[in-house]
């Protein structure tokens, strides 16, 4: 009874999902999770919660917008208990789904933390179970500062940040990442004042530098304050507020800012303790991800690893496609994740996403490279609605075969997805700009951009 094919350590988006597929091809397949609830980080306190309070806090932001389309609204008011109850909900639905899916696959559930004495055994609670392959997806967690504790109640991690019962008077992101930027923009829409400190130059490390500019032109104009190139020296507490030191990086000066919430969102580290990594020599790089071969093995025969806790993209999604190949080709099948096409998708309006490779990659390497572009400003479906800010921006090489593509704008997470099928086929932006688009749609800027990369380009 305690002896399977594959067991899997975490219930999170990559190790649900390949349990699932696991079992769908054949192999016995139990699952471990110790937090109680399937779903991991982005189901309980990432992804799926933070989109939910960007939806509720879109919903009242946006009352503030409708005179201009000639209606009223008069006395509307925030109900914070009940927004975090709809959270809670939303939550609630879809880990009980995850273990609905584990039942019809018949993928077993096993509660408990893991640990993994040797290869071929692991360990929850007090009973040891055999397998014949492990699969570690154990994801990740906030990464923290030195010299700043993180309490949950005044100085928050994103998963402190979710639950908060009243609305910030002064609430101070450090890190203008994705995180940082979408529940700063959370918080900011139901009134809080938010200043994001980062010790770039810059928001958004890693997004096209042309389109990080766009971005935080526009969330600034929707009250979001920055303060860059500055480095969180102390967090000082003194009665019910917090007393912020800054260093300005390169300028020997120290500011000072006051607030009654920080969240610090630097960035995400791989949880890997208590497994035993250690102690079965697997190999792990400086910065504590585990390694992996090409079809996703550790250094310890027999033991597998994927999604967060190895090098690579920190997303859902590609956790999912890294378990999908990894049990594949467990399974003798062929399974492959191509991670120059992976998306990724910052949730703030406007939207900012990406696929491939940015301008500023594309001029280190030395690339020849051609680039389209197109501002939703043109766009008659944006002007309809009123989104008009940011624009598509697409890089290809001289043959046409893209290379990048980069969105600032409303529902820039839905109109990449085109692009990353582009590239996934080899459709170049010939091939794209030829495809009629609905009009009118946001969908037509990312046809006039591939025009525009043509020299083509026609409402521009």
């Amino acid at each position: 009874m305690n002896t399977y094919d594959l067991i899997v350590i975490g219930g999170g988006p990559g190790g649900y999902v390949a349990a699932i597929r696991a079992a769908q091809l054949g192999l016995k397949v139990a699952c471990v999770e110790g937090r109680g609830a399937l779903g991991g980080t982005c189901l309980n306190v990432g992804c799926i919660p933070s989109k939910a309070l960007l939806t509720s806090s879109a919903r009242y932001a946006e009352l503030a917008h409708l005179s201009s389309h000639g209606i009223a609204v008069e006395g509307a008011s925030i109900d914070v208990r009940a927004m975090m109850e709809r959270k809670d909900k939303i939550v609630g639905d879809l880990t009980k789904g995850i273990a609905f899916l584990f039942k019809k696959n018949g993928v077993d559930l096993i509660e408990g933390w893991a640990s993994i004495p040797a290869a071929g055994q692991v360990k929850a609670g007090d009973v040891l179970y055999q397998a014949q392959n492990i699969l570690i997806a154990t994801g990740s967690e906030p990464s923290t500062l030195s010299g700043i504790e993180i309490d949950e109640t005044d100085v928050l991690s994103s998963t402190g940040a979710l639950a908060l019962e009243r609305v910030p008077e002064h609430l101070v992101v450090v890190g203008a990442g994705v995180i940082g930027l979408e529940l700063g923009q959370v918080w900011a829409r139901l009134g809080a004042r938010v200043t994001v400190v980062e010790y770039l130059d810059r928001v958004l490390p890693g997004i096209d530098a042309e389109i990080a500019k766009l971005a935080q032109r526009a969330l600034a104009k929707r009250g979001l304050k920055f303060q860059l190139g500055r480095a969180l020296k102390s967090i000082d507490r003194a009665g019910t507020g917090l007393t912020l030191t800054l260093d300005r990086v390169g300028k020997d000066k120290e500011e000072v800012i006051e607030a009654d919430k920080v969240l610090v969102a630097i960035g995400r580290r791989p949880v890997t303790r208590g497994l035993g990594v250690e102690d079965l020599g697997m190999a792990l790089d400086p910065r504590g991800f585990i390694e992996v071969d090409s079809t996703f093995q550790t250094s310890v025969p027999g033991i597998y690893a994927i999604g967060d806790c190895v090098p690579g993209p920190m997303l859902a999604h590609k956790a999912e496609e890294d378990g999908v190949a990894c049990v594949e080709m467990l399974a003798g099948e062929v399974g492959h994740v191509d991670y120059n096409t992976v998306p990724g998708v910052v949730y703030t309006d406007p939207e900012v996403a990406s696929v491939g490779r940015t301008e500023e990659e594309l001029k280190d390497a030395g690339v020849e490279y051609v680039v389209g572009k197109f501002a939703f400003m043109a766009n008659s479906r944006a002007r309809s609605t009123g989104e008009t800010d940011g624009a598509v921006k697409v890089l290809a090489d001289p043959d046409g075969n893209i290379l990048g593509a980069h969105i600032c704008g409303a529902h820039a997470g839905d109109l990449i997805a085109e692009l990353v099928l582009a590239m996934s086929t080899g459709a170049t932006v010939a091939h794209v700009a030829a495809t009629c688009h609905a009009h009118p749609a946001m969908g037509e800027a990312v046809k006039e951009a591939c025009l525009d990369a043509m020299g083509r380009a026609i409402h521009a």
